[in-house]
């Protein structure tokens, strides 16, 4: 993803959206809060820890990690020059960035922020996802159109492999299986984590341009949000396209809200959220385009408060 800078002397916001209190499973989506976020640089993924009330902002040459309950930042992790995304491996006690400009991985400690070591990748280091069942963190390259694994508990690379094509977001499904979307080529790809393979290439017809990807692992269904403007549901098992629901336009994130079978695009275009109810795994209708704010296309979903 690309970094949007926020002008001199600026500031921007982090918006948070939610339900009305005691909410009906249609109930209308509403900015409720604003945290203004001081400082003149952009930002690109937000990492959420909702069981120890840490949200990883990353901007540009750092991460900011905020309280997402009061807005107060309780840390920082330094020196992550053009930094996209924020793994977290909470059984490990350590979390890993990816650092586009230096081509680079910090592996740092969770509690104290503090950076342990640097790891080298391939060009442009942008998704980035801990896998628990190898306990691996997948790296995926932009420039270099290839993919980086690192071994979470030594810290060093165990494999490389090609892409083909540009990978945007990555998901994993709990068995040992990575997915990534690749942006040019309008793919998913199927990983294999314990042999760093690929085993499945599935289009995405008629979605193009693919950026943001969720899953929800209990129904075997992958969410692409893409910049076709359509939310192209996938069969984890078949690769085939179980929907195709209208999303906004300009979408970069996607979340899957498991408590309440709900989809979440993040449009920054038109600064919308996108809200599409899964009724079952083959049947999804959008309940609503709820207004946000212009560039407003990262998203994390807090699972304690939803």
């Amino acid at each position: 993803m690309k970094f949007p800078t926020i002008p001199s002397l600026a500031v921007g916001f982090l918006l948070l959206v939610s339900a009305a209190p005691a909410a009906t499973p249609d109930a209308k989506y509403q900015v409720i809060r604003k945290i203004p976020l001081s400082g003149e640089t952009g930002w690109d993924y937000l990492s959420l820890d909702s069981s120890t009330r840490r949200l990883y902002i990353t901007r540009a040459t750092s991460v900011t990690v905020i309280n997402p309950d009061t807005g107060a930042v309780v840390g920082e992790i330094l020196d992550t020059p053009g930094v996209h995304g924020v793994a977290l491996a909470p059984g490990l006690g350590r979390g890993f960035t990816s650092n586009g400009r230096d081509d680079s991985v910090t592996n740092f400690d969770l509690k104290t922020l503090q950076p342990l070591t640097k790891v080298k990748t391939g060009g442009n280091p942008d998704a980035i996802i801990y896998e628990p069942v190898t306990k691996r963190v997948f790296v995926f390259n932009g420039r270099t159109n290839n993919a980086t694994v690192i071994d979470a508990v030594s810290g060093g690379v165990t494999a490389e492999f090609v892409v083909g094509g540009k990978p945007e977001f990555a998901a994993v499904d709990g068995t040992g299986r990575v997915f990534v979307n690749v942006e040019d080529t309008n793919e998913v790809l199927a990983i294999d984590a314990g042999t760093a393979s690929i085993t499945k290439r599935w289009p995405l017809a008629p979605g193009e341009e693919p950026t943001g990807l969720s899953i929800d692992p209990a129904s075997h269904r992958l969410f692409v949000g893409c910049h076709s403007k359509h939310l192209i549901v996938l069969d984890t098992d078949t690769g085939k396209v179980v929907a195709s629901p209208s999303i906004g336009a300009g979408v970069d994130a996607v979340e899957f809200d498991s408590g309440s079978s709900t989809i979440f695009t993040s449009n920054g275009t038109d600064g919308t959220l996108t809200v599409i109810r899964q009724d079952s795994p083959q049947q999804y209708r959008v309940v609503e385009n709820a207004e946000t704010r212009r560039s407003g296309r990262t998203m994390a979903l807090d699972t304690k408060t939803h």
